[in-house]
């Protein structure tokens, strides 16, 4: 099961259901541009046409950092062709759709979620916006206090979780008494140089 709040990918595939010969000529001449990165980022979803929304959407996953939905910044590194690649694209969405096949998809908060389907065989795997960074999925969707509320809630599942969330003094104080394992990482596929960074993987209970 995965949890799609914004309801983008149940959209997509609904296209590819329907449209998919006309989806993929939509593509076919489209290229990785940072030009049309930025004017696909400004261009508000809500005005265009189903198929254009569904082409919007892929795009800019493929080819933002990170894959946020709000404040996205090109994804390009000198060492790696572009990361869209029309050639390829094809053979990916069967891919996907074999991999998801079997998938349960919802749409419901995150708490809902956890009380849903929380079993004492149930593994959650759990990645809320970085601490300082809770606009990235959306205004309103994972707020600061979130993160307390979460961590409450996690104390008391039958199942278990493993999170993972960048290491910061607040993050360790509301997730005090769960295994913490402080990992280094380095985030260089951005618009700046890389940089190292320090990451924790939460789990318990």
């Amino acid at each position: 099961m995965i949890n799609d709040r914004s309801g983008d990918v149940i959209g997509f595939f609904r296209i590819l259901q329907r449209h998919y010969v006309a989806f993929l000529d939509f593509l076919r001449f489209q290229l990785t541009s940072r030009r049309e990165f930025e004017r696909l980022s400004l261009t508000d979803p809500t005005t265009l046409t189903d198929i254009e929304r569904a082409a919007r959407f892929l795009y800019l996953q493929r080819t933002a950092f990170g894959g946020k939905v709000v404040g996205r910044s090109f994804g390009v590194s000198p060492d790696r062709p572009g990361r869209f690649d029309v050639t390829t694209l094809a053979p990916m969405l069967e891919a996907v759709h074999e991999r998801l096949s079997g998938v349960v998809i919802e749409c419901l908060p995150y708490a809902d979620v956890i009380r849903r389907y929380d079993r004492p065989e149930t593994l959650f795997y759990l990645d809320p916006p970085y601490a300082g960074s809770e606009g990235d999925y959306g205004a309103g969707a994972f707020v600061s206090a979130d993160f307390a509320l979460l961590a409450d809630q996690l104390r008391s599942i039958a199942g278990r979780f493993i999170l993972s969330i960048n290491d910061t003094p607040m993050v360790r104080g509301v997730f005090k008494g769960f295994q913490m394992d402080a990992v280094s990482t380095t985030y260089s596929v951005s618009a700046k140089s890389p940089t190292r960074a320090s990451e924790l993987i939460i789990s318990g209970p």
